[in-house]
């Protein structure tokens, strides 16, 4: 099932045919830099599968995005329900990762609007993002798509000690 689409992109169900790229993805170290670690093959199996229980119980998720032109599976930009415990919980996060070679061209911001009318559209009102305060790229993307930084926080479920605990939380109303 095709959910929307932009100039460059398709966000879309995810296929079987995704697995083994969304594996090489979660396993390079360019993808999950701003992560506490890379994912084992069976670690993102496991994602893989509650990424499908989160789009069969909501009707929305974190979307398979493909390029128009190809087809080619690039990654995921989409919702996702917080999961874990802060002030600004319980929420809704938008989200993204992409292969590292499509890293820097504009898709993530570009999937990152459309998932935002998405949202609007399925009655959300409120959208949270958030990463590593380290993750310029990430924010930067925030920034573009029109959150707004309402503080920062250290991940629960992180060390105080890791360079990746202090996070930078930014919100959009819908």
């Amino acid at each position: 099932m095709i959910y929307t689409e932009t100039n460059r992109l398709i966000l879309r169900s995810w296929k079987a045919e995704d697995l083994s790229l969304f594996m090489a993805m979660n396993r390079d170290e360019r993808v999950m830099r701003y992560f506490p670690a890379t994912l084992s093959d069976e670690e993102t199996k496991g994602f893989y599968g509650r990424i499908q229980d989160e789009l069969r119980r909501n009707g929305w998720g974190l979307y398979a995005v493909a390029l128009k032109a190809t087809g080619q599976f690039i990654g995921y930009v989409g919702l996702h329900e917080i999961g874990f415990e802060a002030f600004f919980t319980p929420g809704v996060e938008i989200g993204w990762r992409l292969a590292a070679e499509y890293h820097n061209q504009g898709y993530a911001t570009e999937a990152a609007f459309k998932v935002l009318e998405l949202a609007k559209a399925q009655g959300i009102k409120r959208v949270y993002s958030f990463t590593a305060e380290i993750n310029k790229p990430s924010e930067r993307v925030m920034q573009k798509i029109g959150l707004e930084k309402i503080g920062e926080f250290n991940h629960p479920k992180l060390p105080a000690e890791s360079p990746l605990s202090r996070h930078v939380l930014y919100k959009i109303e819908l």
